[in-house]
């Protein structure tokens, strides 16, 4: 076997080779990229694992791959490690994405290009889908929310020989949840290795996070950071002389100028969310008519893309066309990385993007749209310079780029953490406080989310994991209080309903609104509403497409969303599953919905709003303005006294979404432990203010 110092010699050989051959150019006239927009291949680096990691006695555990812009999903990196040996014996090299729809497309065209079935040899986990055979899948794509579930189960991680954490740079709350567990595991098992790929200049923090070396010794590093100029094609920037007030027109125009002025080449145009995907792509569908009237023979084929949008929808943008039609693109921030779609030429980039925001002192969580950092649209940038040279057009100007944040602020520092806190006490591990967090959260948000598990019965007054409730919560792959919910629904004799509406709720976009059929589709939908709000209404579309045989000629009459709503029977298999699991009783409430209301009650409390004589909501807690959505049925209604609601968006104002009507007697009721500690106010003027309203 090699000693330890041949191990490294031999590293640090295949590494100079590596960094020479990378500096060749792909072909003749290959032109080189600006610094900004150099790409790092990660292609030889797995190389470099196949040709030294094939030894146990490998010097470094941990690899960073420094990749300023992201892997392209037909890169066989992934496959290198299957070929050098790490999936023999039955073990599997696990790569996480960020997201889903990463996780799916990246597995699809690595089968493809291996020519597996995808679900055998090559496979994906996502939540609510697990397409792998236990037997037979070698190389395994799953969020990396899947991958801290999977350690509930294997807390070692034993059927894993390597683990790729893709996108890592993205600092999505289970990624740095992930990192922190893989730390702690590395202890234990030796022979696992890990791959980091960041794609920004945070590859330091990777190595400082992973690095056991405890000595000045550079020798002795743990973790080492492989950097290397990649292989693309210049993008030119241009900006904006001065601000534009309304994005979404200038998105529009600029999509249509490039199509009259510019040659080929398909265009990828990045807004902050569903809504303003959906406007732009009928803006655009409306404008490319009036402009095949004219008789101009190239088309425009506009697709909307986005993690809400159903999966087989999302796929399209993948599909070729002819060379009679461009390609429009109109995506959110999950075509920014993980995914490459091939032809984009040209990239137009709002400047914007849509994030959670958790507010400790309000407990309140929210969509905000906030400007991108700079890592972002570099990455957006580097969309277009894939198979050519390519052209980005910011929408704002380059004063307004350099005062942008480098980059995002990680997810755990500005996210609900009650998931991630029952995750870790499910995992073992009691002190979270002094958990190895690569970015640690802020500490009030730690005791909000905390004393929001104590309320749900989740943890008991020492902070340790109930038995059986707080073990039961973990298990389910959705937030704590969906969970409790479901748990409960049994009590409350409304089991059947409760699955249902906790399905729905999963799922976005059931109603369907196309721009010239909008107030058909719209009176259409009002035959399903209820007025005690949109949790029932939800129950009322499901059990009416169930009704139908999950017909989709029923759907397409109606406005629904018939993948959406197949989905929804999917994931409502699963959760009942573990109801069965559990053991808790199928009751239904044969029509009545106060059980139902209850029930919801029971899990929702702490999102509970009264209504204010200034005709809008505030939070009981902190006295928060909120106001109905106006996608809720309650929205053109008579306002209810008191209300609860799934979450909160923020534009020009804090709105609620999925909101129902309650009795406030309830909340003192079911929650008697929040309203007694989970507010500033003491127990008798909360119960003063409840009964007076």
């Amino acid at each position: 076997m090699a000693s330890c110092k041949e191990d490294r010699c031999t590293w640090y050989q295949a590494l100079s080779k590596l960094l020479a051959s990378c500096r060749e150019p792909r072909e003749k006239g290959h032109a080189k990229l600006p610094r900004d927009y150099q790409r790092v291949v990660i292609i030889p680096a797995i190389i470099i694992m196949k040709q030294v990691m094939s030894s146990k006695q490998v010097l470094h555990k941990v690899v960073t791959l420094h990749t300023l812009l992201c892997l392209i999903p037909s890169d066989p990196a992934r496959q290198y490690l299957a070929e050098a040996g790490w999936t023999a014996e039955g073990r599997v090299v696990g790569v996480t994405q960020p997201r889903r729809v990463a996780a799916v497309t990246v597995a699809g065209r690595v089968a493809e290009e291996r020519g597996a079935l995808l679900g055998h040899e090559v496979g994906y986990c996502i939540r609510f889908d697990d397409c792998t055979d236990p037997l037979a899948t070698r190389i395994k794509f799953l969020t990396d929310g899947m991958l801290v579930r999977e350690m509930m189960v294997d807390p070692l991680l034993t059927k894993y020989s390597a683990i790729m954490l893709d996108e890592a740079h993205e600092r999505t709350l289970y990624t740095d949840i992930a990192i922190g567990l893989l730390k702690k595991i590395q202890r234990k098992r030796g022979d696992l290795r890990l791959i980091v790929a960041s794609a920004t200049l945070d590859a330091e923090k990777f190595r400082d996070f992973f690095n056991q070396n405890e000595t000045s010794d550079p020798t002795r590093d743990t973790c080492v950071i492989l950097t290397v100029e990649g292989r693309t094609f210049p993008v030119d920037i241009f900006y904006l002389q001065s601000p534009v007030p309304d994005y979404i027109k200038s998105t529009v125009e600029t999509v249509m100028k490039i199509h009259q002025t510019e040659g080929d080449g398909d265009i990828l145009a990045f807004l902050t969310g569903q809504e303003e995907v959906e406007t732009v792509v009928s803006m655009l569908i409306e404008q490319a008519r009036a402009l095949g009237r004219t008789g101009m023979k190239r088309h425009l084929r506009v697709l909307p893309m986005y993690a809400g949008l159903p999966s087989f929808e999302q796929m399209k943008v993948f599909e070729r066309v002819s060379r009679s039609v461009r390609k429009v693109i109109v995506a959110t921030n999950v075509a920014e990385t993980s995914i490459t779609i091939s032809g984009i030429v040209y990239v137009i980039d709002c400047g914007f993007v849509k994030l959670r925001a958790y507010n400790p002192r309000t407990a309140i969580e929210c969509l905000v749209v906030v400007p991108v950092s700079q890592a972002s649209a570099n990455q957006r940038a580097g969309r277009g310079g894939r198979s050519r040279s390519g052209k980005c057009y910011r929408l704002y100007t380059e004063e307004a780029f350099d005062k942008l944040p480098q980059c995002t602020v990680p997810e755990m520092q500005r996210s609900n953490l009650a998931p991630v806190i029952l995750q870790l006490k499910a995992l073992g591990i009691d002190n979270v406080l002094r958990f190895h967090f690569m970015s640690p959260p802020p500490a009030q948000s730690m005791v909000q989310a905390l004393e929001l598990l104590y309320a749900l019965g989740g943890l008991d007054k020492d902070c340790r994991l109930t038995e059986p409730l707080g073990m039961r919560i973990a298990e389910f792959p959705l937030n704590p209080m969906f969970a409790k919910m479901l748990l409960e629904s049994g009590n409350f004799g409304c089991s059947q309903e409760i699955l249902s509406i906790a399905a729905m709720m999963q799922i976005q976009n059931i109603f369907v609104v196309p721009s010239n059929q909008k107030s058909q589709a719209m009176r259409v939908h009002r035959k399903f509403a209820v007025e005690e709000g949109d949790h029932l209404t939800m129950l009322n579309v499901y059990e009416a497409f169930i009704k139908h045989n999950k017909n989709s000629q029923w759907c397409q009459e109606h406005f629904l969303n018939y993948k959406g709503l197949v989905r929804a029977a999917t994931v409502r298999e699963q959760l009942k599953k573990l109801l069965v699991k559990f053991q808790v009783p199928k009751k239904s409430s044969e029509g009545d919905p106060d059980p139902v209301l209850r029930c919801l009650v029971s899990g929702f409390f702490a999102n509970a709003a009264r209504f204010h004589s200034t005709g809008a909501y505030r939070t009981i807690r902190d006295d928060h303005e909120l106001h109905i959505h106006p996608a809720s049925v309650l929205y053109a209604e008579k306002p209810p006294r008191w209300v609860i609601y799934n979450e909160v968006i923020q534009t020009s104002k804090y709105y609620m979404r999925d909101v129902t009507a309650i009795e406030s007697a309830w909340l003192l009721e079911l929650a008697p432990h929040f309203y007694q500690q989970g507010t500033h106010l003491s127990l008798k003027a909360k119960r003063a203010k409840v009964q007076d309203q």
